[in-house]
Formats: structure tokens, C-alpha cells, sequence
């Protein structure tokens, strides 16, 4: 599992989901050959790819191949390309645009140098689903001392508008239009997908639903699950038992 905000990614070998939504964005693509996609009318799709946008109900069967799923924020730079590049609500079979990301990585999820390709090709990933590239020199330079802030802070520490937007210099409302242009999602939302990536991590060590909770900065462990279920359509322990959710 990997968290590039505003963007999750994870992968392995893939299974059957019953009809489900989230609110995430979703994107799977299948590393080896392909999956069979239920919509909202429940027609099957044989696909390489498949995009369910945010609410959308869907089930997928990828039994038998590795995935990569990637779960994008909707209202984050990636959620909105997704959104214009597959307008409609429904879920959908993405072939060109999934044969161009399995293009860039290898086809063996489980291989030693997969994490290190998917990081090393995460700007390349998301251009092929239509993301705006944008240079590191585009990031404001006090947005990025926030950043490198909350990267190193406990997760109790003081994330109200007015504490980072002193830390970079600026006034809250123009820390926020900052924060937005340079990140690619909103602070509030930003806070949230980073609080999900601390428990998951928690909880890939090892941790208890309990302790990964408290490290993330969750009330307590049924609100961690209830913000998991929300936004990727499954409990934080079914998320990091190496079981990509589709």
C-alpha cells in the first residue's frame, strides 16, 4: 500500500467483489491478463481497466491476475481529470488508458522492485489517467515547509488553518488557495487522506484496529473503520491484509 497524496495505491493478487461503493474515485487495472466489470445494470464487461467514479455501484472479478488499484480523492486534481476523461456516473471499462499504465509497470505484483517502480512511475501513472502533471517548482515554498511539516509531526499536533498558514508565511486565505494549486486537493481533505494512511501503515506493522486508530488520530477504532468503509468501500484490516479492494 502506498499513499501519494492525493492518491492511494495498492496491489496484488486480485479477487471477487460483491456490488459495492465509496466515495474515492477508483481506477484497477490488471498487471496481467484482464477482469470482468458489473456496473449498475449488471451487464459483464471483460476489461483490462476499470474506473468506478465516486457512488458508483460496482462489483469486479479479477480472480486469477494480479491488480493495481489506485483510489484518488474526487475532489483532488486526479479525482476531476477522472472525471472529465470518463464523464457519466456509472462504473466503466477503461481499455486504452489501462493498457498505457500496465505498459509501465511490471506484470508481477508481487516482485521485489514493484514498489519501487510504482513510486518512481506514480507522475507517468496518473498523466496516462488524464492528471495534470505539475514540476516541483510549481509547489509555493511555504506550502512545502507545511508539507515537510505534517510529514514529521505526531498526529496530535495543531492542524488548524490559521497554525499552518502561519507556518508558511501566509494569511489563511491565501494559504488555502496555495495549499490547493500546489498539493492538488484541499487541506480538510489533504488532513483526512493522510490521517487513513497513518492507520494503514499502523495497521500493516501490526498494530491493534485500537492502537492504529489512536497513532492516526481517529477518535477511536469504529471511526477509523467507518472513514475506511467511506471512502474505499472496506474495513482498514481488509485493506492491509494484501487484498486489493475492488
Amino acid at each position: 500500500m502506498l499513499f501519494w497524496p492525493p492518491v492511494l495505491a495498492t496491489w496484488g493478487a486480485g479477487g471477487v467483489s460483491e456490488a459495492h461503493r465509496h466515495h474515492a474515485a477508483q481506477v484497477i487495472v490488471a498487471l496481467s491478463g484482464s477482469m470482468v466489470l458489473r456496473g449498475g445494470c449488471d451487464s459483464a464487461v471483460e476489461a483490462v481497466g476499470v474506473y468506478a467514479p465516486s457512488g458508483a455501484p460496482h462489483a469486479v472479478d479479477a480472480e486469477g491476475c494480479d491488480v493495481l488499484v489506485l483510489f484518488a480523492e474526487p475532489r483532488s486534481d486526479l479525482g476531476q481529470a477522472l472525471v472529465h476523461r470518463f464523464p457519466g456516473r456509472d462504473a466503466r471499462a477503461v481499455q486504452d488508458e489501462a493498457s498505457a499504465v500496465r505498459a509501465l509497470l511490471p506484470s508481477n505484483a508481487q516482485s521485489a522492485e514493484h514498489v519501487a517502480a510504482i513510486r518512481g512511475a506514480m507522475p507517468s501513472l496518473l498523466h496516462a489517467l488524464g492528471a495534470p502533471l505539475v514540476p516541483p517548482s510549481a509547489v509555493h515554498p511555504g506550502i512545502r515547509r507545511v508539507l515537510r511539516h505534517l510529514e514529521s509531526a505526531p498526529s496530535s499536533s495543531n492542524t488548524t488553518l490559521e497554525h499552518l498558514a502561519t507556518i508558511a508565511g501566509l494569511s489563511p486565505g491565501r494559504f488555502t488557495h496555495a495549499f490547493t494549486q500546489s498539493v492538488g486537493s484541499p487541506l480538510r481533505h489533504y488532513l483526512l487522506w493522510q490521517k487513513l494512511g497513518r492507520a494503514a501503515a499502523a495497521l500493516a506493522a501490526g498494530s491493534a484496529a485500537s492502537a492504529a486508530a489512536n497513532h492516526a488520530g481517529f477518535a477511536d477504532a469504529a471511526h477509523c473503520t467507518r472513514t475506511f468503509r467511506r471512502m474505499f468501500g472496506v474495513t482498514p484490516s481488509h485493506a492491509t491484509r494484501g487484498r486489493p479492494a475492488g
